[in-house]
Protein backbone atom coordinates (compact mmCIF):
# COMPACT_ATOMS: atom_id res chain seq x y z
CA UNK A 1 0.00 0.00 0.00
CA UNK A 2 1.08 3.53 -1.01
CA UNK A 3 -0.41 6.27 0.69
CA UNK A 4 2.57 8.84 -0.83
CA UNK A 5 2.63 10.22 2.72
CA UNK A 6 3.71 13.78 3.87
CA UNK A 7 7.35 14.84 4.17
CA UNK A 8 8.62 13.53 7.33
CA UNK A 9 5.87 11.68 8.31
CA UNK A 10 5.59 9.86 11.58
CA UNK A 11 2.39 8.11 11.08
CA UNK A 12 2.70 3.99 10.11
CA UNK A 13 0.96 2.49 7.00
CA UNK A 14 -1.41 0.64 8.45
CA UNK A 15 -2.65 4.13 10.39
CA UNK A 16 -2.56 6.12 7.14
CA UNK A 17 -4.39 3.39 5.36
CA UNK A 18 -6.93 3.54 8.12
CA UNK A 19 -7.04 7.37 7.94
CA UNK A 20 -8.11 7.03 4.08
CA UNK A 21 -10.44 4.57 5.02
CA UNK A 22 -12.08 7.39 7.18
CA UNK A 23 -12.36 9.85 5.09
CA UNK A 24 -15.15 8.38 3.16
CA UNK A 25 -16.43 6.63 5.95
CA UNK A 26 -17.13 9.90 8.03
CA UNK A 27 -18.38 13.14 6.79
CA UNK A 28 -15.57 16.04 7.77
CA UNK A 29 -16.71 17.32 11.67
CA UNK A 30 -18.06 13.87 12.50
CA UNK A 31 -17.83 14.14 16.34
CA UNK A 32 -18.74 10.53 16.58
CA UNK A 33 -15.83 9.22 14.35
CA UNK A 34 -13.50 11.65 16.34
CA UNK A 35 -14.01 10.60 19.60
CA UNK A 36 -14.12 6.95 18.29
CA UNK A 37 -10.38 7.92 16.62
CA UNK A 38 -9.30 9.50 19.87
CA UNK A 39 -9.99 6.75 22.13
CA UNK A 40 -9.01 3.55 20.18
CA UNK A 41 -6.32 5.10 17.05
CA UNK A 42 -7.87 5.61 13.26
CA UNK A 43 -6.99 1.83 12.47
CA UNK A 44 -8.28 0.65 16.04
CA UNK A 45 -11.61 2.52 15.01
CA UNK A 46 -11.73 0.87 11.58
CA UNK A 47 -11.41 -2.61 12.78
CA UNK A 48 -14.75 -2.16 14.98
CA UNK A 49 -16.63 -0.41 11.66
CA UNK A 50 -15.16 -3.53 9.68
CA UNK A 51 -16.13 -6.27 12.51
CA UNK A 52 -19.44 -4.25 12.83
CA UNK A 53 -19.20 -3.96 16.78
CA UNK A 54 -22.36 -1.95 18.71
CA UNK A 55 -19.18 0.90 19.76
CA UNK A 56 -19.29 1.89 15.96
CA UNK A 57 -22.21 3.84 14.40
CA UNK A 58 -24.24 2.22 12.09
CA UNK A 59 -23.99 4.79 9.50
CA UNK A 60 -20.38 3.63 9.33
CA UNK A 61 -20.79 0.18 9.31
CA UNK A 62 -23.24 0.72 6.67
CA UNK A 63 -20.74 2.62 4.25
CA UNK A 64 -17.77 0.24 5.06
CA UNK A 65 -19.55 -2.16 3.09
CA UNK A 66 -18.72 -0.05 0.12
CA UNK A 67 -15.29 1.16 1.16
CA UNK A 68 -12.10 0.59 -1.66
CA UNK A 69 -9.58 2.49 -0.11
CA UNK A 70 -6.97 0.90 -2.60
CA UNK A 71 -9.02 2.58 -5.37
CA UNK A 72 -8.89 5.99 -3.77
CA UNK A 73 -4.97 5.58 -3.30
CA UNK A 74 -4.93 4.70 -7.23
CA UNK A 75 -7.06 7.72 -8.04
CA UNK A 76 -5.10 10.26 -5.52
CA UNK A 77 -1.96 8.77 -7.22
CA UNK A 78 -3.12 9.64 -10.59
CA UNK A 79 -3.97 13.32 -10.43
CA UNK A 80 -0.35 13.31 -8.32
CA UNK A 81 -2.35 13.63 -4.72
CA UNK A 82 -0.75 12.29 -1.63
CA UNK A 83 -2.45 11.54 1.89
CA UNK A 84 -1.03 14.08 4.71
CA UNK A 85 -1.87 12.95 8.36
CA UNK A 86 -1.40 14.70 11.22
CA UNK A 87 1.98 13.78 12.61
CA UNK A 88 3.66 14.48 8.92
CA UNK A 89 5.98 17.45 8.54
CA UNK A 90 3.58 19.65 6.23
CA UNK A 91 0.64 18.83 8.82
CA UNK A 92 -1.00 22.54 8.80
CA UNK A 93 -1.06 22.58 12.62
CA UNK A 94 -3.82 25.72 12.80
CA UNK A 95 -6.53 22.98 12.35
CA UNK A 96 -5.69 21.06 15.16
CA UNK A 97 -7.47 24.13 17.32
CA UNK A 98 -10.71 22.88 15.99
CA UNK A 99 -13.09 20.79 18.21
CA UNK A 100 -12.89 18.24 15.54
CA UNK A 101 -10.29 18.43 13.17
CA UNK A 102 -9.73 16.52 9.54
CA UNK A 103 -8.97 12.97 10.33
CA UNK A 104 -6.08 13.67 7.42
CA UNK A 105 -6.12 15.85 4.41
CA UNK A 106 -5.57 14.52 0.57
CA UNK A 107 -3.38 17.39 -1.08
CA UNK A 108 -2.75 17.84 -4.80
CA UNK A 109 0.37 19.95 -5.73
CA UNK A 110 3.90 20.54 -4.39
CA UNK A 111 2.89 23.14 -1.44
CA UNK A 112 4.18 22.51 2.10
CA UNK A 113 1.25 23.25 3.89
CA UNK A 114 2.72 23.64 7.39
CA UNK A 115 4.82 25.81 6.11
CA UNK A 116 2.83 28.45 3.93
CA UNK A 117 -0.01 28.54 6.65
CA UNK A 118 2.15 30.22 9.05
CA UNK A 119 2.24 33.53 6.14
CA UNK A 120 -1.24 32.64 4.74
CA UNK A 121 -4.19 34.67 4.25
CA UNK A 122 -7.81 33.42 3.75
CA UNK A 123 -9.45 35.89 1.13
CA UNK A 124 -13.23 34.74 0.56
CA UNK A 125 -15.97 36.43 -0.49
CA UNK A 126 -19.23 36.25 -2.89
CA UNK A 127 -20.21 34.13 -5.18
CA UNK A 128 -22.42 37.00 -7.12
CA UNK A 129 -19.75 39.65 -6.49
CA UNK A 130 -19.62 42.81 -7.99
CA UNK A 131 -16.45 44.28 -10.47
CA UNK A 132 -15.68 45.94 -7.74
CA UNK A 133 -14.98 42.83 -5.43
CA UNK A 134 -13.54 40.97 -8.04
CA UNK A 135 -11.23 44.30 -8.54
CA UNK A 136 -10.67 44.31 -4.60
CA UNK A 137 -10.17 40.62 -4.67
CA UNK A 138 -7.48 40.18 -7.31
CA UNK A 139 -5.52 43.33 -6.22
CA UNK A 140 -5.35 41.42 -2.61
CA UNK A 141 -4.47 38.19 -4.37
CA UNK A 142 -1.25 39.79 -6.21
CA UNK A 143 -0.52 41.92 -3.13
CA UNK A 144 -0.33 39.44 -0.60
CA UNK A 145 1.22 37.08 -2.55
CA UNK A 146 3.65 39.24 -4.08
CA UNK A 147 5.03 40.17 -0.22
CA UNK A 148 5.39 36.68 0.05
CA UNK A 149 1.88 35.32 1.84
CA UNK A 150 -0.19 32.51 0.62
CA UNK A 151 -3.78 32.98 -0.74
CA UNK A 152 -5.95 30.60 0.24
CA UNK A 153 -9.55 30.34 -0.69
CA UNK A 154 -12.43 27.92 -2.32
CA UNK A 155 -12.15 27.79 -5.71
CA UNK A 156 -15.28 29.15 -6.13
CA UNK A 157 -16.72 31.45 -8.31
CA UNK A 158 -16.49 35.12 -7.65
CA UNK A 159 -14.25 36.32 -5.10
CA UNK A 160 -12.64 32.86 -4.62
CA UNK A 161 -11.41 32.79 -8.01
CA UNK A 162 -10.32 36.50 -8.31
CA UNK A 163 -7.88 36.13 -5.26
CA UNK A 164 -6.67 32.84 -6.95
CA UNK A 165 -5.97 34.61 -10.11
CA UNK A 166 -4.25 37.32 -8.63
CA UNK A 167 -1.75 35.37 -6.76
CA UNK A 168 -1.04 33.41 -9.70
CA UNK A 169 -0.91 36.50 -12.18
CA UNK A 170 2.58 37.14 -9.99
CA UNK A 171 3.86 33.71 -9.51
CA UNK A 172 2.48 33.38 -5.98
CA UNK A 173 1.47 30.61 -4.08
CA UNK A 174 -2.36 29.90 -3.19
CA UNK A 175 -4.00 26.90 -2.08
CA UNK A 176 -7.92 25.72 -3.00
CA UNK A 177 -9.51 23.96 -0.43
CA UNK A 178 -12.47 21.80 -2.13
CA UNK A 179 -15.68 20.31 -0.97
CA UNK A 180 -15.40 17.20 -2.59
CA UNK A 181 -12.17 14.97 -3.97
CA UNK A 182 -9.21 16.56 -5.19
CA UNK A 183 -9.90 14.85 -8.35
CA UNK A 184 -12.82 16.58 -9.07
CA UNK A 185 -12.94 20.10 -10.22
CA UNK A 186 -15.95 22.28 -8.76
CA UNK A 187 -17.11 24.15 -10.55
CA UNK A 188 -16.22 22.48 -13.51
CA UNK A 189 -15.76 25.87 -14.90
CA UNK A 190 -12.63 25.90 -12.83
CA UNK A 191 -11.04 23.12 -14.05
CA UNK A 192 -8.32 24.82 -15.48
CA UNK A 193 -7.75 27.24 -12.66
CA UNK A 194 -7.78 24.20 -10.08
CA UNK A 195 -4.85 22.98 -11.99
CA UNK A 196 -2.99 25.96 -12.18
CA UNK A 197 -3.30 26.41 -8.14
CA UNK A 198 -2.04 22.38 -7.92
CA UNK A 199 0.66 22.92 -10.71
CA UNK A 200 2.70 25.21 -7.93
CA UNK A 201 0.44 25.72 -4.79
CA UNK A 202 -2.38 23.20 -3.88
CA UNK A 203 -5.20 21.74 -4.21
CA UNK A 204 -6.87 19.82 -0.57
CA UNK A 205 -10.07 18.23 0.55
CA UNK A 206 -11.23 16.23 3.65
CA UNK A 207 -13.11 13.66 2.00
CA UNK A 208 -11.47 10.99 -0.56
CA UNK A 209 -11.20 11.14 -4.04
CA UNK A 210 -13.92 11.12 -6.07
CA UNK A 211 -16.30 12.63 -3.60
CA UNK A 212 -19.26 14.52 -4.52
CA UNK A 213 -19.31 18.58 -2.79
CA UNK A 214 -21.82 18.81 -0.94
CA UNK A 215 -23.88 21.34 0.69
CA UNK A 216 -22.86 20.82 4.30
CA UNK A 217 -19.54 19.94 3.06
CA UNK A 218 -19.37 23.57 1.53
CA UNK A 219 -19.73 25.04 4.94
CA UNK A 220 -17.32 22.57 7.18
CA UNK A 221 -14.65 23.55 4.27
CA UNK A 222 -14.81 26.92 5.76
CA UNK A 223 -13.48 26.02 9.30
CA UNK A 224 -10.46 24.87 7.50
CA UNK A 225 -9.83 27.56 5.62
CA UNK A 226 -10.52 29.99 8.41
CA UNK A 227 -8.34 28.28 11.09
CA UNK A 228 -5.31 26.75 8.77
CA UNK A 229 -4.15 30.67 8.00
CA UNK A 230 -3.11 33.25 9.96
CA UNK A 231 -6.10 35.49 9.31
CA UNK A 232 -8.98 35.98 6.77
CA UNK A 233 -10.41 38.97 4.56
CA UNK A 234 -13.88 38.81 3.57
CA UNK A 235 -14.32 40.79 0.05
CA UNK A 236 -17.75 40.92 -0.27
CA UNK A 237 -20.50 39.19 1.58
CA UNK A 238 -24.52 39.34 1.90
CA UNK A 239 -25.81 38.89 5.65
CA UNK A 240 -26.34 35.03 4.92
CA UNK A 241 -23.01 34.30 3.06
CA UNK A 242 -21.00 31.38 4.11
CA UNK A 243 -18.10 33.61 3.68
CA UNK A 244 -19.39 35.22 7.20
CA UNK A 245 -19.59 31.56 8.48
CA UNK A 246 -15.54 31.52 7.62
CA UNK A 247 -14.90 34.89 9.32
CA UNK A 248 -16.91 34.10 12.41
CA UNK A 249 -15.11 30.51 12.97
CA UNK A 250 -11.87 32.77 12.22
CA UNK A 251 -12.60 35.12 15.17
CA UNK A 252 -13.81 32.61 16.95
CA UNK A 253 -10.29 30.68 17.16
CA UNK A 254 -8.77 34.14 17.66
CA UNK A 255 -7.64 34.58 14.39
CA UNK A 256 -7.58 38.61 12.76
CA UNK A 257 -10.44 38.91 10.49
CA UNK A 258 -10.90 41.89 8.23
CA UNK A 259 -13.68 43.12 5.77
CA UNK A 260 -13.34 45.57 2.83
CA UNK A 261 -16.00 48.14 3.20
CA UNK A 262 -18.44 48.80 0.18
CA UNK A 263 -21.19 51.24 -0.81
CA UNK A 264 -23.87 51.33 1.74
CA UNK A 265 -26.37 50.25 -0.66
CA UNK A 266 -25.01 47.19 -2.26
CA UNK A 267 -26.10 44.17 -0.41
CA UNK A 268 -23.30 42.53 -1.29
CA UNK A 269 -21.50 44.31 1.30
CA UNK A 270 -24.28 44.18 3.50
CA UNK A 271 -22.37 41.13 5.69
CA UNK A 272 -19.01 42.66 5.75
CA UNK A 273 -20.92 46.28 7.37
CA UNK A 274 -22.23 44.00 10.25
CA UNK A 275 -19.02 42.44 10.73
CA UNK A 276 -17.32 45.59 11.57
CA UNK A 277 -20.59 46.14 13.51
CA UNK A 278 -20.81 43.49 15.61
CA UNK A 279 -17.39 43.86 16.42
CA UNK A 280 -15.29 40.54 15.18
CA UNK A 281 -13.64 42.51 11.94
CA UNK A 282 -11.96 45.34 11.09
CA UNK A 283 -11.71 47.70 7.94
CA UNK A 284 -9.21 46.94 5.71
CA UNK A 285 -8.68 48.94 2.46
CA UNK A 286 -5.41 47.61 0.79
CA UNK A 287 -2.93 45.08 0.78
CA UNK A 288 -0.50 47.08 3.40
CA UNK A 289 -3.99 47.28 6.39
CA UNK A 290 -4.21 43.41 5.21
CA UNK A 291 -0.84 42.36 6.23
CA UNK A 292 -0.56 44.81 8.93
CA UNK A 293 -3.87 42.92 10.37
CA UNK A 294 -2.07 39.62 9.89
CA UNK A 295 1.01 39.53 10.07
CA UNK A 296 4.20 39.85 12.23
CA UNK A 297 3.83 42.67 14.80
CA UNK A 298 7.52 44.76 14.53
CA UNK A 299 7.43 43.71 11.14
CA UNK A 300 4.24 44.10 8.96
CA UNK A 301 3.04 47.56 10.18
CA UNK A 302 1.56 49.58 7.80
CA UNK A 303 2.10 53.29 7.58
CA UNK A 304 -0.37 55.51 8.63
CA UNK A 305 -1.92 57.13 5.80
CA UNK A 306 -1.93 60.69 5.59
CA UNK A 307 -2.30 63.83 3.16
CA UNK A 308 0.30 64.97 1.08
CA UNK A 309 2.38 67.36 3.48
CA UNK A 310 1.83 71.05 2.49
CA UNK A 311 4.06 74.27 3.47
CA UNK A 312 1.54 75.81 5.02
CA UNK A 313 0.58 72.74 7.42
CA UNK A 314 1.18 73.52 11.07
CA UNK A 315 1.26 77.64 10.80
CA UNK A 316 0.50 78.78 13.70
CA UNK A 317 -2.73 81.47 13.75
CA UNK A 318 -0.83 85.00 13.39
CA UNK A 319 1.26 83.32 9.80
CA UNK A 320 -2.26 81.39 9.06
CA UNK A 321 -4.23 84.70 9.31
CA UNK A 322 -1.18 87.31 7.17
CA UNK A 323 -1.36 84.54 4.83
CA UNK A 324 -4.96 84.48 4.15
CA UNK A 325 -4.95 88.53 3.64
CA UNK A 326 -2.06 88.15 1.18
CA UNK A 327 -4.03 88.73 -2.24
CA UNK A 328 -3.07 86.49 -5.15
CA UNK A 329 -2.53 88.98 -8.57
CA UNK A 330 -1.49 92.12 -6.91
CA UNK A 331 0.71 92.72 -4.14
CA UNK A 332 -0.41 94.69 -1.02
CA UNK A 333 1.54 96.36 1.68
CA UNK A 334 2.32 95.37 5.42
CA UNK A 335 -0.42 98.17 6.22
CA UNK A 336 -3.12 96.73 4.00
CA UNK A 337 -2.68 92.52 5.06
CA UNK A 338 -2.16 94.06 8.73
CA UNK A 339 -5.84 96.19 8.71
CA UNK A 340 -6.88 92.85 6.65
CA UNK A 341 -5.75 90.24 9.08
CA UNK A 342 -6.84 92.10 12.27
CA UNK A 343 -2.51 92.10 13.43
CA UNK A 344 -0.19 95.14 13.92
CA UNK A 345 1.65 95.71 11.03
CA UNK A 346 4.84 94.29 13.34
CA UNK A 347 3.62 91.03 13.64
CA UNK A 348 2.21 90.81 9.87
CA UNK A 349 5.77 91.75 9.13
CA UNK A 350 7.79 88.98 10.89
CA UNK A 351 4.78 86.40 9.81
CA UNK A 352 5.49 87.57 6.29
CA UNK A 353 9.60 86.44 6.85
CA UNK A 354 8.34 83.43 7.66
CA UNK A 355 6.21 82.76 5.36
CA UNK A 356 8.37 83.81 2.37
CA UNK A 357 11.18 81.44 4.11
CA UNK A 358 8.27 78.98 3.59
CA UNK A 359 8.10 80.10 -0.24
CA UNK A 360 4.27 80.77 0.39
CA UNK A 361 4.49 84.33 -0.37
CA UNK A 362 6.78 86.66 -2.58
CA UNK A 363 7.84 90.35 -2.22
CA UNK A 364 7.45 92.75 -4.98
CA UNK A 365 8.69 96.35 -4.13
CA UNK A 366 7.07 97.68 -1.25
CA UNK A 367 4.40 94.94 -1.41
CA UNK A 368 3.26 91.15 -0.97
CA UNK A 369 1.36 88.37 -2.93
CA UNK A 370 1.23 84.84 -2.52
CA UNK A 371 3.26 82.68 -4.25
CA UNK A 372 1.88 81.49 -7.58
CA UNK A 373 1.86 77.51 -7.35
CA UNK A 374 4.61 75.51 -9.44
CA UNK A 375 3.41 74.42 -12.85
CA UNK A 376 4.40 71.05 -14.53
CA UNK A 377 7.12 71.22 -16.70
CA UNK A 378 8.90 75.03 -15.44
CA UNK A 379 11.74 75.35 -14.14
Amino acid sequence: MDARGGSGSGTSDEDRWARAAWSRLAEPGDERAVELIADHGAAGALALVLDGSPEAHETFVRRAERLDVDRDLEIAERVGARLVCPDDEDWPSGVDDLDTPPICLWVRGPADLSALARRSVAVVGARSCTSYGDLVAADFGAGLADRGFAVVSGAAFGIDAAAHRGALAVDGVTIAVLAGGVDRAYPVAHETLIHRIADTGAVISEVAPGSAPTRPRFLLRNRLIATMTTGTVVVEAGLRSGSLNTARTAAGHFRPVGVVPGPVTSMVSAGCHQARRDGFAEIVTDVAEVIDLVGAIGRDAAPRPSAPVRNDDGLDPADAAALASVPVRKAASVLSIAVAAGLVPSSVLASLARLELLQLVVREGEGWRKRPPERAGTA
